[in-house]
């Protein structure tokens, strides 16, 4: 298990990864994907507080949840591959590596 301060650094990187995503989400970019990045977008600011609630269940609930988000962004990603920047792919990918070895380190 992650101690506290390795759970904060590692999420931090996380939200970098959505910023980078939600940078790159241009205004071409398909409905759908802006929409799952706009998601994770949402739910990582709210998981901050998540964090420093400093209870174990509900921040593994809680990457659990972003980490579903993160696979469906990236689904929505392949699934409309031929109109996404390559940017905005890595971007995406990225968030997704991030939140899914987050996830593991906590389990």
């Amino acid at each position: 298990m992650l101690q506290e301060s390795e759970i904060q650094q590692r999420f931090n990187l996380v939200q970098q990864a959505i910023g980078q995503a939600t940078q790159a989400c241009t205004p071409g970019a398909p409905a759908q994907l802006k929409d799952a990045i706009d998601k994770l977008d949402r739910q990582s600011g709210m998981a901050q507080e998540v964090l420093q609630s400093h209870d174990q269940a509900r921040i593994v609930k809680c990457v659990d949840d972003l980490e579903m988000l993160g696979d469906e962004a990236k689904r929505v990603c392949g699934t409309v591959a031929a109109q996404v920047p390559p940017e905005l792919k890595e971007a995406v990918v990225a968030v997704h590596d991030q939140l899914s070895d987050l996830k593991h380190k906590l389990h």
